[in-house]
Protein backbone atom coordinates (compact mmCIF):
# COMPACT_ATOMS: atom_id res chain seq x y z
CA UNK A 1 0.00 0.00 0.00
CA UNK A 2 1.52 2.98 -1.14
CA UNK A 3 0.82 6.42 0.87
CA UNK A 4 0.94 10.23 -0.19
CA UNK A 5 0.18 13.51 1.44
CA UNK A 6 -2.51 13.93 -1.42
CA UNK A 7 -4.24 12.10 -4.05
CA UNK A 8 -6.01 13.57 -6.83
CA UNK A 9 -8.56 11.66 -8.56
CA UNK A 10 -9.36 12.90 -12.14
CA UNK A 11 -6.89 14.17 -14.44
CA UNK A 12 -8.88 16.85 -15.88
CA UNK A 13 -7.29 20.64 -16.07
CA UNK A 14 -8.50 20.80 -12.21
CA UNK A 15 -7.33 17.59 -11.37
CA UNK A 16 -3.56 17.84 -12.90
CA UNK A 17 -3.18 21.03 -12.50
CA UNK A 18 -4.13 20.39 -8.37
CA UNK A 19 -1.54 17.60 -8.30
CA UNK A 20 1.35 19.75 -10.34
CA UNK A 21 0.76 22.59 -7.87
CA UNK A 22 0.81 20.50 -4.83
CA UNK A 23 3.59 19.24 -5.65
CA UNK A 24 5.94 22.44 -6.43
CA UNK A 25 4.95 22.70 -2.68
CA UNK A 26 6.43 19.59 -1.89
CA UNK A 27 3.89 17.10 -1.34
CA UNK A 28 4.26 13.48 -2.45
CA UNK A 29 1.15 13.58 -5.17
CA UNK A 30 -0.58 10.70 -6.57
CA UNK A 31 -2.90 11.42 -9.66
CA UNK A 32 -6.13 8.69 -10.59
CA UNK A 33 -7.18 8.62 -14.07
CA UNK A 34 -9.52 6.07 -15.51
CA UNK A 35 -9.20 6.19 -19.14
CA UNK A 36 -5.55 5.72 -20.53
CA UNK A 37 -5.02 9.23 -21.59
CA UNK A 38 -5.06 12.23 -19.13
CA UNK A 39 -6.45 15.60 -19.57
CA UNK A 40 -10.05 15.01 -18.82
CA UNK A 41 -12.63 15.65 -21.02
CA UNK A 42 -11.31 19.35 -22.02
CA UNK A 43 -8.09 18.02 -23.28
CA UNK A 44 -9.71 14.80 -25.40
CA UNK A 45 -13.18 15.55 -26.06
CA UNK A 46 -14.30 18.94 -25.14
CA UNK A 47 -12.17 22.13 -25.23
CA UNK A 48 -9.35 21.20 -27.49
CA UNK A 49 -10.05 19.08 -30.32
CA UNK A 50 -13.58 21.26 -30.92
CA UNK A 51 -11.35 24.13 -31.32
CA UNK A 52 -8.83 22.36 -33.98
CA UNK A 53 -12.25 21.91 -35.59
CA UNK A 54 -13.38 24.92 -35.40
CA UNK A 55 -9.94 26.32 -36.53
CA UNK A 56 -10.13 23.89 -39.68
CA UNK A 57 -13.83 24.60 -40.55
CA UNK A 58 -13.19 28.70 -40.18
CA UNK A 59 -10.26 27.78 -42.64
CA UNK A 60 -12.33 26.01 -45.15
CA UNK A 61 -15.58 28.84 -44.96
CA UNK A 62 -12.67 31.36 -46.13
CA UNK A 63 -11.24 29.57 -48.90
CA UNK A 64 -14.76 29.00 -50.04
CA UNK A 65 -16.15 32.41 -49.60
CA UNK A 66 -13.79 35.23 -48.69
CA UNK A 67 -10.20 34.72 -50.38
CA UNK A 68 -11.55 35.61 -53.48
CA UNK A 69 -12.62 39.71 -51.79
CA UNK A 70 -9.01 39.67 -50.85
CA UNK A 71 -7.30 38.74 -54.40
CA UNK A 72 -6.47 34.87 -53.54
CA UNK A 73 -8.05 32.61 -56.47
CA UNK A 74 -7.95 29.07 -56.28
CA UNK A 75 -9.68 25.69 -57.53
CA UNK A 76 -13.04 25.47 -55.19
CA UNK A 77 -11.99 23.51 -52.02
CA UNK A 78 -13.15 20.33 -50.81
CA UNK A 79 -13.48 19.03 -47.34
CA UNK A 80 -11.59 16.05 -46.58
CA UNK A 81 -13.74 15.16 -43.29
CA UNK A 82 -11.02 11.62 -41.98
CA UNK A 83 -8.29 14.44 -43.01
CA UNK A 84 -9.79 17.22 -40.99
CA UNK A 85 -10.11 14.52 -37.67
CA UNK A 86 -6.88 13.19 -38.06
CA UNK A 87 -5.46 16.49 -37.45
CA UNK A 88 -7.62 17.24 -34.41
CA UNK A 89 -6.49 13.70 -32.81
CA UNK A 90 -2.82 14.83 -33.71
CA UNK A 91 -3.35 18.30 -31.85
CA UNK A 92 -5.35 16.13 -28.87
CA UNK A 93 -2.70 14.04 -28.81
CA UNK A 94 0.45 16.13 -28.40
CA UNK A 95 -1.55 17.96 -25.58
CA UNK A 96 -1.83 14.84 -24.00
CA UNK A 97 1.58 14.20 -24.33
CA UNK A 98 2.55 17.44 -22.52
CA UNK A 99 0.57 16.19 -19.55
CA UNK A 100 2.30 13.28 -19.00
CA UNK A 101 5.75 14.95 -19.42
CA UNK A 102 4.61 17.75 -16.87
CA UNK A 103 3.61 14.59 -14.38
CA UNK A 104 6.76 12.84 -14.87
CA UNK A 105 8.79 16.40 -14.23
CA UNK A 106 6.87 16.94 -11.13
CA UNK A 107 7.32 13.62 -9.97
CA UNK A 108 3.98 12.50 -9.74
CA UNK A 109 2.75 9.15 -9.69
CA UNK A 110 -0.01 8.19 -11.82
CA UNK A 111 -1.95 5.13 -11.51
CA UNK A 112 -4.80 4.19 -14.39
CA UNK A 113 -8.27 2.95 -13.80
CA UNK A 114 -11.17 3.65 -11.56
CA UNK A 115 -10.59 4.99 -8.23
CA UNK A 116 -13.17 4.55 -5.73
CA UNK A 117 -12.93 5.27 -1.84
CA UNK A 118 -12.77 2.49 0.48
CA UNK A 119 -12.53 4.88 3.54
CA UNK A 120 -11.92 8.59 3.72
CA UNK A 121 -7.55 8.22 3.62
CA UNK A 122 -8.11 5.07 1.22
CA UNK A 123 -8.77 4.69 -2.18
CA UNK A 124 -8.74 1.61 -4.38
CA UNK A 125 -7.45 1.91 -8.08
CA UNK A 126 -9.26 -1.07 -10.08
CA UNK A 127 -6.87 -0.98 -13.64
CA UNK A 128 -5.40 -3.62 -15.09
CA UNK A 129 -4.01 -4.73 -11.44
CA UNK A 130 -6.07 -3.57 -8.05
CA UNK A 131 -4.13 -0.82 -5.63
CA UNK A 132 -4.72 1.18 -3.10
CA UNK A 133 -3.42 4.20 -1.69
CA UNK A 134 -3.81 5.93 1.70
CA UNK A 135 -3.29 9.80 1.34
CA UNK A 136 -3.65 12.91 4.44
CA UNK A 137 -5.73 14.93 1.55
CA UNK A 138 -7.27 13.62 -1.09
CA UNK A 139 -9.35 15.86 -3.90
CA UNK A 140 -11.75 14.96 -5.89
CA UNK A 141 -11.88 15.90 -9.43
CA UNK A 142 -13.72 13.71 -11.83
CA UNK A 143 -15.21 16.55 -13.70
CA UNK A 144 -18.95 16.11 -16.11
CA UNK A 145 -20.64 14.05 -18.73
CA UNK A 146 -23.10 15.46 -21.20
CA UNK A 147 -26.60 15.65 -19.80
CA UNK A 148 -29.83 14.33 -21.64
CA UNK A 149 -33.30 13.85 -21.82
CA UNK A 150 -35.04 11.64 -20.40
CA UNK A 151 -37.36 10.04 -22.89
CA UNK A 152 -34.21 10.40 -25.62
CA UNK A 153 -31.96 7.26 -26.56
CA UNK A 154 -28.62 8.29 -26.84
CA UNK A 155 -27.07 6.09 -29.50
CA UNK A 156 -23.94 7.43 -30.60
CA UNK A 157 -24.50 6.94 -34.22
CA UNK A 158 -26.78 9.05 -35.25
CA UNK A 159 -28.54 10.70 -32.32
CA UNK A 160 -25.08 11.80 -30.46
CA UNK A 161 -23.46 14.08 -27.94
CA UNK A 162 -20.33 16.33 -28.18
CA UNK A 163 -18.26 13.53 -27.85
CA UNK A 164 -19.20 11.31 -31.06
CA UNK A 165 -19.90 14.88 -33.22
CA UNK A 166 -15.72 15.48 -32.76
CA UNK A 167 -15.55 12.06 -34.26
CA UNK A 168 -17.62 12.35 -37.33
CA UNK A 169 -15.94 11.05 -40.59
CA UNK A 170 -19.00 13.15 -43.07
CA UNK A 171 -20.44 16.07 -42.97
CA UNK A 172 -23.66 15.68 -42.07
CA UNK A 173 -26.31 16.59 -44.49
CA UNK A 174 -28.63 17.98 -41.72
CA UNK A 175 -27.80 18.36 -38.19
CA UNK A 176 -30.39 18.99 -35.77
CA UNK A 177 -28.68 20.51 -32.77
CA UNK A 178 -30.83 20.34 -29.26
CA UNK A 179 -29.70 23.24 -27.38
CA UNK A 180 -28.56 26.64 -28.34
CA UNK A 181 -25.61 27.22 -25.67
CA UNK A 182 -22.16 27.34 -25.81
CA UNK A 183 -21.67 23.46 -27.01
CA UNK A 184 -24.20 23.50 -29.35
CA UNK A 185 -23.73 26.98 -31.39
CA UNK A 186 -19.87 26.10 -31.74
CA UNK A 187 -20.28 22.64 -33.05
CA UNK A 188 -23.32 23.81 -35.42
CA UNK A 189 -21.04 26.25 -36.37
CA UNK A 190 -18.51 23.92 -37.23
CA UNK A 191 -20.53 21.47 -39.79
CA UNK A 192 -22.23 24.42 -40.78
CA UNK A 193 -19.49 26.05 -42.44
CA UNK A 194 -18.29 23.17 -44.07
CA UNK A 195 -21.42 22.36 -45.67
CA UNK A 196 -24.06 21.29 -43.72
CA UNK A 197 -27.62 22.21 -42.81
CA UNK A 198 -27.95 23.50 -39.08
CA UNK A 199 -30.90 23.56 -37.00
CA UNK A 200 -30.73 24.42 -33.74
CA UNK A 201 -33.83 23.81 -30.96
CA UNK A 202 -33.50 25.98 -28.12
CA UNK A 203 -36.04 25.86 -25.06
CA UNK A 204 -35.36 29.49 -23.80
CA UNK A 205 -35.84 32.62 -25.96
CA UNK A 206 -32.55 33.18 -26.95
CA UNK A 207 -28.97 30.95 -27.60
CA UNK A 208 -25.83 31.49 -25.37
CA UNK A 209 -29.22 32.54 -22.93
CA UNK A 210 -26.03 32.24 -19.88
CA UNK A 211 -24.99 35.65 -21.25
CA UNK A 212 -25.80 39.18 -21.52
CA UNK A 213 -28.70 39.68 -23.73
CA UNK A 214 -26.61 41.77 -26.55
CA UNK A 215 -24.09 39.67 -27.22
CA UNK A 216 -27.33 36.52 -27.54
CA UNK A 217 -28.80 38.91 -29.99
CA UNK A 218 -25.56 39.98 -32.00
CA UNK A 219 -24.28 35.99 -32.39
CA UNK A 220 -27.80 35.42 -33.30
CA UNK A 221 -28.25 37.76 -36.08
CA UNK A 222 -24.31 36.61 -37.45
CA UNK A 223 -25.11 32.64 -37.28
CA UNK A 224 -28.62 33.52 -39.17
CA UNK A 225 -26.98 35.04 -41.88
CA UNK A 226 -24.57 32.24 -42.18
CA UNK A 227 -27.44 29.98 -42.39
CA UNK A 228 -28.08 28.32 -39.12
CA UNK A 229 -31.79 28.02 -38.68
CA UNK A 230 -33.09 28.93 -34.88
CA UNK A 231 -36.12 27.25 -33.58
CA UNK A 232 -36.30 28.90 -30.14
CA UNK A 233 -38.80 29.05 -27.06
CA UNK A 234 -39.02 25.56 -28.87
CA UNK A 235 -39.28 22.43 -26.04
CA UNK A 236 -38.70 19.05 -27.23
CA UNK A 237 -41.00 16.37 -26.86
CA UNK A 238 -39.73 13.26 -29.04
CA UNK A 239 -36.68 12.09 -30.65
CA UNK A 240 -36.92 8.89 -32.55
CA UNK A 241 -34.57 7.44 -35.11
CA UNK A 242 -35.44 5.25 -38.19
CA UNK A 243 -32.47 4.11 -40.05
CA UNK A 244 -30.14 6.57 -41.55
CA UNK A 245 -32.88 9.36 -39.99
CA UNK A 246 -33.91 11.42 -36.75
CA UNK A 247 -36.51 13.10 -36.67
CA UNK A 248 -36.66 15.84 -33.62
CA UNK A 249 -40.31 17.08 -32.45
CA UNK A 250 -41.23 20.23 -30.57
CA UNK A 251 -43.62 22.75 -29.25
CA UNK A 252 -43.67 25.98 -30.14
CA UNK A 253 -44.59 29.15 -27.92
CA UNK A 254 -47.45 29.06 -29.78
CA UNK A 255 -48.63 25.38 -29.04
CA UNK A 256 -47.95 24.36 -31.92
CA UNK A 257 -45.73 21.38 -33.51
CA UNK A 258 -42.91 20.90 -35.48
CA UNK A 259 -40.82 18.11 -36.51
CA UNK A 260 -37.51 18.45 -37.88
CA UNK A 261 -35.56 15.37 -39.74
CA UNK A 262 -32.01 15.01 -40.19
CA UNK A 263 -29.48 12.48 -40.74
CA UNK A 264 -27.58 13.51 -36.79
CA UNK A 265 -29.21 14.96 -33.84
CA UNK A 266 -26.66 16.46 -31.65
CA UNK A 267 -27.72 16.35 -27.99
CA UNK A 268 -25.87 19.57 -25.74
CA UNK A 269 -28.12 20.96 -23.36
CA UNK A 270 -25.08 21.31 -20.85
CA UNK A 271 -23.47 18.70 -19.02
CA UNK A 272 -23.82 16.81 -15.59
CA UNK A 273 -21.40 16.43 -12.83
CA UNK A 274 -19.83 12.74 -12.76
CA UNK A 275 -19.16 11.22 -9.53
CA UNK A 276 -20.15 7.31 -10.67
CA UNK A 277 -17.95 4.59 -9.40
CA UNK A 278 -16.48 6.91 -6.68
CA UNK A 279 -18.08 5.19 -3.65
CA UNK A 280 -18.70 8.34 -2.03
CA UNK A 281 -20.57 6.92 1.17
CA UNK A 282 -17.83 4.96 2.11
CA UNK A 283 -16.33 8.27 2.79
CA UNK A 284 -18.90 9.82 4.55
CA UNK A 285 -19.92 12.08 1.13
CA UNK A 286 -23.22 12.37 -0.78
CA UNK A 287 -24.21 14.45 -3.47
CA UNK A 288 -26.95 17.18 -3.69
CA UNK A 289 -30.10 16.80 -5.39
CA UNK A 290 -28.32 18.24 -8.82
CA UNK A 291 -25.47 15.65 -8.51
CA UNK A 292 -22.89 17.92 -7.16
CA UNK A 293 -20.66 17.87 -4.18
CA UNK A 294 -21.25 19.94 -1.72
CA UNK A 295 -17.77 22.23 -0.24
CA UNK A 296 -17.59 25.06 1.86
CA UNK A 297 -15.61 28.26 0.70
CA UNK A 298 -12.20 26.65 0.89
CA UNK A 299 -13.92 23.97 -1.44
CA UNK A 300 -13.50 21.01 1.71
CA UNK A 301 -16.71 18.34 1.49
CA UNK A 302 -18.03 17.26 4.74
CA UNK A 303 -15.09 15.72 5.70
CA UNK A 304 -12.33 18.25 6.04
CA UNK A 305 -9.70 16.80 4.45
CA UNK A 306 -11.30 15.84 1.58
CA UNK A 307 -11.93 18.48 -1.19
CA UNK A 308 -13.84 18.75 -4.34
CA UNK A 309 -13.53 21.20 -7.88
CA UNK A 310 -14.38 21.85 -11.09
CA UNK A 311 -17.65 20.35 -13.09
CA UNK A 312 -18.50 17.86 -9.55
CA UNK A 313 -18.98 21.49 -7.69
CA UNK A 314 -21.11 24.40 -7.65
CA UNK A 315 -20.42 27.16 -10.11
CA UNK A 316 -19.96 27.30 -13.93
CA UNK A 317 -18.51 24.42 -15.52
CA UNK A 318 -15.31 25.78 -16.97
CA UNK A 319 -12.01 24.57 -17.37
CA UNK A 320 -9.85 27.30 -15.97
CA UNK A 321 -12.20 27.59 -13.10
CA UNK A 322 -11.47 24.43 -12.24
CA UNK A 323 -7.75 25.08 -12.32
CA UNK A 324 -8.18 28.09 -9.92
CA UNK A 325 -9.73 26.01 -7.57
CA UNK A 326 -7.10 23.18 -8.24
CA UNK A 327 -4.50 25.62 -7.46
CA UNK A 328 -6.74 26.96 -4.85
CA UNK A 329 -6.82 23.94 -3.13
CA UNK A 330 -2.93 22.81 -3.17
CA UNK A 331 -2.42 26.32 -1.77
CA UNK A 332 -4.59 25.99 1.15
CA UNK A 333 -3.64 22.58 1.94
CA UNK A 334 -0.04 24.10 1.96
CA UNK A 335 -1.38 27.00 4.93
CA UNK A 336 -1.30 29.77 2.24
CA UNK A 337 -4.19 32.42 1.78
CA UNK A 338 -4.98 32.16 -1.92
CA UNK A 339 -8.68 33.35 -3.31
CA UNK A 340 -10.92 33.02 -6.25
CA UNK A 341 -13.07 35.36 -7.35
CA UNK A 342 -15.45 33.78 -9.00
CA UNK A 343 -17.31 37.14 -10.32
CA UNK A 344 -14.05 37.73 -12.35
CA UNK A 345 -13.69 33.39 -14.44
CA UNK A 346 -14.58 34.90 -17.98
CA UNK A 347 -16.78 32.82 -20.52
CA UNK A 348 -16.02 32.54 -24.28
CA UNK A 349 -17.72 30.90 -27.22
CA UNK A 350 -15.44 30.00 -29.52
CA UNK A 351 -17.44 30.37 -32.94
CA UNK A 352 -16.13 33.28 -35.16
CA UNK A 353 -17.06 35.99 -34.20
CA UNK A 354 -16.13 34.69 -31.05
CA UNK A 355 -18.01 35.92 -27.76
CA UNK A 356 -16.50 36.49 -24.22
CA UNK A 357 -17.45 37.73 -21.42
CA UNK A 358 -16.60 38.83 -17.62
CA UNK A 359 -18.16 39.65 -14.75
CA UNK A 360 -21.99 40.64 -14.45
CA UNK A 361 -24.44 40.97 -17.80
CA UNK A 362 -26.78 44.27 -17.85
CA UNK A 363 -30.14 41.99 -16.77
CA UNK A 364 -28.43 40.88 -13.90
CA UNK A 365 -27.44 44.46 -12.64
CA UNK A 366 -31.25 45.75 -13.40
CA UNK A 367 -32.53 42.56 -11.11
CA UNK A 368 -30.00 43.34 -7.82
CA UNK A 369 -31.18 46.99 -8.52
CA UNK A 370 -27.39 48.46 -9.27
CA UNK A 371 -26.86 51.75 -11.22
CA UNK A 372 -24.55 51.50 -13.78
CA UNK A 373 -23.76 53.14 -16.95
CA UNK A 374 -23.20 51.07 -20.22
CA UNK A 375 -20.61 52.23 -23.42
CA UNK A 376 -20.67 49.75 -26.23
CA UNK A 377 -18.64 50.21 -29.33
CA UNK A 378 -19.06 47.92 -32.74
CA UNK A 379 -15.92 46.63 -34.24
CA UNK A 380 -16.96 47.79 -38.11
CA UNK A 381 -15.79 51.27 -37.23
CA UNK A 382 -12.11 49.85 -36.64
CA UNK A 383 -10.37 49.94 -39.09
CA UNK A 384 -8.41 46.80 -38.03
CA UNK A 385 -11.51 45.46 -37.96
CA UNK A 386 -12.46 46.60 -41.39
CA UNK A 387 -8.72 45.30 -43.10
CA UNK A 388 -9.30 41.94 -41.70
CA UNK A 389 -13.02 41.33 -43.11
CA UNK A 390 -14.20 41.09 -39.48
CA UNK A 391 -16.86 43.87 -39.15
CA UNK A 392 -19.42 41.93 -36.74
CA UNK A 393 -19.53 42.06 -33.34
CA UNK A 394 -19.38 45.11 -30.26
CA UNK A 395 -17.92 45.73 -27.07
CA UNK A 396 -20.00 46.48 -24.04
CA UNK A 397 -18.58 47.92 -20.88
CA UNK A 398 -20.63 48.27 -17.58
CA UNK A 399 -19.53 50.58 -15.21
CA UNK A 400 -21.34 51.41 -11.75
CA UNK A 401 -23.36 54.83 -12.29
CA UNK A 402 -21.88 56.29 -9.08
CA UNK A 403 -17.91 54.93 -9.07
CA UNK A 404 -17.58 54.05 -12.43
CA UNK A 405 -16.09 50.58 -11.27
CA UNK A 406 -16.17 48.28 -14.27
CA UNK A 407 -18.97 45.81 -13.67
CA UNK A 408 -19.59 44.05 -16.47
CA UNK A 409 -17.46 43.86 -19.41
CA UNK A 410 -18.77 41.77 -22.70
CA UNK A 411 -17.62 41.17 -26.15
CA UNK A 412 -18.65 39.68 -29.36
CA UNK A 413 -15.74 40.01 -32.59
CA UNK A 414 -12.32 38.31 -33.59
CA UNK A 415 -10.38 37.33 -31.19
CA UNK A 416 -12.65 38.35 -28.14
CA UNK A 417 -11.27 35.29 -26.39
CA UNK A 418 -8.06 36.74 -25.72
CA UNK A 419 -9.33 40.43 -25.63
CA UNK A 420 -11.80 39.41 -22.66
CA UNK A 421 -8.45 39.12 -20.51
CA UNK A 422 -8.25 42.80 -20.36
CA UNK A 423 -11.77 43.19 -18.79
CA UNK A 424 -10.29 40.14 -16.44
CA UNK A 425 -6.84 42.11 -15.08
CA UNK A 426 -9.01 45.93 -15.10
CA UNK A 427 -11.82 43.98 -12.55
CA UNK A 428 -9.43 41.78 -10.43
CA UNK A 429 -7.69 45.93 -9.54
CA UNK A 430 -11.01 47.35 -9.28
CA UNK A 431 -10.57 49.67 -12.01
CA UNK A 432 -13.17 52.04 -13.72
CA UNK A 433 -14.68 53.13 -17.51
CA UNK A 434 -11.83 55.86 -16.97
CA UNK A 435 -8.72 54.17 -16.40
CA UNK A 436 -9.30 52.17 -19.14
CA UNK A 437 -10.35 55.02 -21.36
CA UNK A 438 -7.05 56.60 -20.76
CA UNK A 439 -5.17 53.19 -21.42
CA UNK A 440 -3.22 53.93 -24.69
CA UNK A 441 -4.21 50.80 -27.10
CA UNK A 442 -2.01 50.25 -30.11
CA UNK A 443 -3.81 51.16 -33.40
CA UNK A 444 -4.75 49.13 -35.39
CA UNK A 445 -6.28 46.57 -33.35
CA UNK A 446 -9.11 45.03 -32.20
CA UNK A 447 -8.31 46.18 -28.68
CA UNK A 448 -8.78 49.83 -29.47
CA UNK A 449 -12.82 48.97 -29.23
CA UNK A 450 -12.27 48.29 -25.32
CA UNK A 451 -11.00 51.92 -25.03
CA UNK A 452 -13.58 53.82 -26.82
CA UNK A 453 -16.37 51.19 -25.11
CA UNK A 454 -15.11 52.44 -21.87
CA UNK A 455 -14.94 56.20 -23.28
CA UNK A 456 -18.35 55.88 -24.71
CA UNK A 457 -19.27 54.70 -20.92
CA UNK A 458 -17.52 57.25 -19.58
CA UNK A 459 -19.63 60.65 -20.92
CA UNK A 460 -21.07 58.99 -24.20
CA UNK A 461 -17.16 60.42 -25.49
CA UNK A 462 -16.23 57.60 -27.88
CA UNK A 463 -13.73 59.00 -30.77
CA UNK A 464 -14.49 57.08 -33.94
CA UNK A 465 -18.76 56.69 -33.59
Amino acid sequence: MNSYDLIVIGSGPGGYVCAIRAAQLGFKTALIEKYNSLGGTCLNVGCIPSKALLDSSEHYHNALLNFKTHGIEIDTPRVNMPQMIERKRKVVAQTVDGIRFLMKKNKIDVYHGIGSFVDANTVKVAGEQEETLTAKHIVIATGSKPATLPFVKIDKERIITSTEALELQEVPKHLIVIGGGVIGVELGSVYKRLGAKVSVVEYMDRIIPAFDQALSKELYKVLNKQGMDFYLSHKVTAVERKGAEVTVTATGPDGKEVQLTGDYCLISIGRRPYTEGLNLEAAGLSTDERGRIPVNDHLQTAVPHIYAIGDVVRGAMLAHKAEEEGVFVAEHIAGQKPHIDYNLIPNVVYTWPEVACVGRSEEELKEAGIPYRSGTFPMRALGRARASGDTDGLVKILAHAETDEILGFHVIGARAADLVAEGVVAMEFRASAEDLARISHAHPTFAEAIKEAALDATGKRALHM
